[in-house]
């Protein structure tokens, strides 16, 4: 076996745990968004503008899946083996992922919002072929061209302090790191984060005036805060102190937590919705799609 160096400020059990961590993580989100793609693309009754969203957002969810597994597999090595491209790729891939992801969660939100039997406020509109693949398009393009403005000098990607995963290097904390950060979070967590908040607190009130609630609105904001939300701080911390007086394991940790997002987004967006849910047992089970009972607003 080849000699390595381990990371400074973690041991034999850290790589293991985190690199286990990592790939339970992974496998299970790959799985679940996974039997939502195909469901998706298997079963003709599911596509419709509104479940495109979903099946795009299940899509940068398994992207983002692969990031973690290479990260656990180079963590049971114990060190990164594909070299300084590799892990720029690495990087990119995995931006792009997440920026994608938290763009269509946004969408998926203002869809609802649309939904007649959702929101207060529909208008017997209903989201057609051409806007759902508009926004998907548009979505898909910023998040690359964000995902590759740090290869154009705006930014570094480097590795993460275990040296086994790579995403934007944020112990620089140099101008273009800041800037760049906070060009981030105002459009990939705040926008999003307030998209979402007012999108749901209609279909709350919506819901509160029929006396049926059809799914808990607060929950999809609060899993996006509490999955991304500490991993964000301590961006924003890196901004403004030397975020390398921060615990080396703590540093881990945060992007490992963020990580676990596409399983709660399957469990949410595919799982948790009624029709999705119903093309996902037609696909599993052949049985076909039963449609929900949708109680109508007075």
């Amino acid at each position: 076996m080849a000699a390595y160096t381990l990371p400074e400020g973690f041991t034999e059990f850290d790589m293991f745990a985190f690199g286990s961590a990592l790939l339970v993580g992974g496998v299970l989100g790959f799985f679940l968004n996974g039997v939502s793609i195909l469901s998706f693309l298997r079963v003709r009754e599911m596509r419709n503008p509104s479940s495109f969203l979903v099946f795009n957002l299940a899509v940068a969810d398994l992207s983002l899946n692969i990031s973690g597994l290479t990260a656990a597999y180079a963590s049971y090595l114990r060190y990164w083996p594909f070299g300084q491209d590799g892990c720029t790729y690495h990087a990119f891939h995995g931006m792009t992922s997440i920026l994608a992801s938290i763009s269509f969660i946004a969408a998926v939100a203002w869809d609802r919002y649309h939904h007649p039997s959702y929101s207060q406020y529909y208008t017997n509109s209903k989201l057609f072929w051409t806007t759902s693949i508009t926004i998907s398009s548009i979505i898909w393009i910023l998040a690359i061209f964000w995902s590759a403005v740090p290869l154009m000098g705006w930014g570094v990607y480097d590795f993460e302090p275990m040296r086994t995963c790579c995403t934007l290097d944020y112990t620089r904390g140099d101008r273009d790191y800041i800037t760049y950060m906070l060009s981030l979070v105002v459009l990939y967590l705040l926008f999003p984060a307030y998209t979402m908040f007012s999108c749901y607190d209609s279909i709350y009130k919506h819901f509160k005036k029929i006396h049926h609630h059809r799914f808990n609105t607060s929950l999809p904001l609060r899993v996006l805060l509490m999955c991304w939300g500490p991993y964000v701080i301590m961006c924003l911390y890196a901004c403004f102190d030397n975020v390398k007086l921060v615990s080396p394991k703590l540093r881990m940790m945060l992007p490992v937590i963020a990580k676990t997002n596409p399983i709660f987004n399957a469990l949410l967006y595919s799982f948790g919705n009624e029709f999705y849910r119903g093309g996902v047992w037609h696909f599993l089970t052949g049985q076909k799609i039963v449609e929900p009972d949708i109680k109508k607003s007075k």
